[in-house]
């Protein structure tokens, strides 16, 4: 009889079939991958407490806003730069992106370089960003002048 609706109903089978594993990894992905994905709070919290924080994201897209003292690394250039990152291992790491998708890939490549406390923030900057939450601006040269100037 199972075996009669599955034939019969192939396409919905397939389409229920598509859904539970998705539900699946969306459950256990975390799990599976690693790291672990965090919300605009739980990345409050982690920054908060002294999390490395780092902005795979383009030089452009970071000099439009970035979190607290993040440290800007193109996901594109991550895997040429582990060697230089090996101080933050033990470190709580909180990788961010636009959407969270290049972070995601860049998370799961710290991971297996033996990374043990790293952080994906769902949806990037934007979620960070729709959260309310503060972005600064990086400071040109010629404002830092500017301020020296009024500081004497």
């Amino acid at each position: 009889m199972f075996i009669e609706f599955v034939h019969e109903q192939l396409l919905l089978f397939v389409a229920l079939a598509v859904i539970v594993g998705m539900l699946g990894y969306s459950y256990f992905g975390d799990k599976v991958s690693g790291f672990k994905t965090v919300n605009a709070d739980e990345a409050v919290r982690l920054y908060n407490s002294g999390a490395w924080v780092l902005d795979v994201r383009t030089d452009a897209e970071f000099r439009g806003g970035f979190i607290g003292e993040a440290e800007n690394i193109s996901s594109t250039d991550v895997s040429k730069r582990l060697a230089s990152l090996d101080s933050h291992k033990d470190d709580d790491v909180l990788v961010y992106c636009q959407s969270g998708a290049r972070s995601a890939s860049v998370a799961r490549m710290l991971v297996k370089q033996g990374f043990s406390k790293v952080h994906n923030l769902s949806g990037g900057i934007m979620s960070w960003k729709s959260a309310g939450l503060p972005v600064n601006k990086p400071v040109s040269k010629k404002q830092l002048k500017k301020n020296r100037k009024e500081e004497v």
